[in-house]
C-alpha cells in the first residue's frame, strides 16, 4: 500500500519549514511515498518542491496542490497548476479545481478551530449531487485543526455523505510530518490520483506531537503567521473575488 500525506504548509504560506527541509526530512524518514504541498491560496511551493524532487532524483513523488479560502471555509486542492480564486462559493471553487483536472478535498471539516466548511455546507454540496460540484473526498483523520470534530465528521460521513476518507497530516511544524496519512493501491503520484477519483483511499494516523516537542516559541509564531496568512497573499496580489 502506498503513503502519503495530502496536507503539508511550508514557509510559503504559515508552515515554518522551507520546501527544501521537507523533502529531506520526507526522504530521510522514507515512510512516505507521496507527498502533497497546499501553502494557502499559493500553489508555487508545490510547484517548486515537484521539480526539486524530480531534479535531485528523490524516492517521494509531489503533488502540487493549495488550500484555497472558499466563502464558506477551506477546501484542499491537489494536482493544480494554477490557484483557484478565494473567496468565492465553495462549489464555484470545486468547479475551478476540477476545470483543471484537480482533486477538491473538504479540510478539516466542521472545525471551530480554522475556516472550515460547516455540517450545513457539505449538507448542500452532497444533497445537490451536481455533476462537477462535489467533493472527491473528504479528510476524516485527526489532524490538529480537525480532531475536535473527527468522530463527527466520521459518523455524519458513514450516514449520509458517504465520501471516499483520506487523511494528511495538517503540518505546519516539521515534527507534525507524516503523522496524518492517506493509503492507497500503488505509490506513485498518478495511482494516488486514480485511487482518490475511484474512492480507493482511507485515512490513517499517527500521535500529534506536543506542544515541548515543537516548542512554545515556534507554536506561537505559527499561530501569527497562520492568522495572516491569506490577508497577506491578499494584500501581495489584490483582492481576487469573482463569480459565485
Amino acid at each position: 500500500m502506498g503513503k502519503a500525506d495530502l496536507h503539508i504548509h511550508t514557509r510559503i504560506s504559515d508552515g515554518m519549514a522551507s520546501v527544501e527541509t521537507i523533502l529531506n526530512s520526507v526522504e530521510q524518514a522514507g515512510e512516505l511515498d507521496v507527498i502533497a504541498i497546499t501553502d494557502h491560496e499559493d500553489v508555487r511551493g508545490g510547484l517548486e518542491a515537484q521539480e526539486l524532487a524530480a531534479k535531485r532524483g528523490l524516492q517521494v513523488e509531489v503533488v502540487p496542490g493549495a488550500e484555497v479560502t472558499t466563502r464558506h471555509g477551506h477546501l484542499l486542492a491537489l494536482f493544480i497548476e494554477r490557484t483557484p480564486p478565494i473567496f468565492r462559493s465553495v462549489e464555484a471553487t470545486i468547479e475551478a479545481v476540477h476545470a483543471q483536472g484537480g482533486i477538491a478535498i473538504a479540510a478539516h471539516p466542521m472545525s471551530w478551530l480554522t475556516r472550515s466548511l460547516s455540517q450545513r455546507t457539505i449538507d448542500r454540496v452532497v444533497a445537490k449531487g451536481e455533476k462537477g460540484v462535489m467533493f472527491d473526498a473528504i479528510e476524516a483523520n485527526p489532524s490538529p485543526a480537525g480532531q475536535v470534530t473527527a468522530h463527527r465528521t466520521k459518523e455524519r460521513n458513514k450516514t449520509l455523505w458517504q465520501l471516499p476518507m483520506c487523511g494528511g497530516s495538517d503540518c505546519h511544524h516539521l515534527p507534525q510530518l507524516g503523522t496524518g496519512w492517506t493509503e492507497f493501491d500503488g505509490g506513485t503520484a498518478e495511482e494516488l490520483r486514480k485511487a482518490l477519483a475511484s474512492g480507493a483511499v482511507s485515512a490513517g494516523n499517527a500521535q500529534s506531537p506536543s506542544l515541548r516537542e515543537i516548542g512554545l516559541r515556534q507554536a506561537v509564531l505559527g499561530l501569527a503567521w497562520g492568522f495572516s496568512a491569506t490577508p497577506r497573499k491578499m494584500v501581495r496580489r489584490g483582492t481576487w473575488v469573482s463569480g459565485r
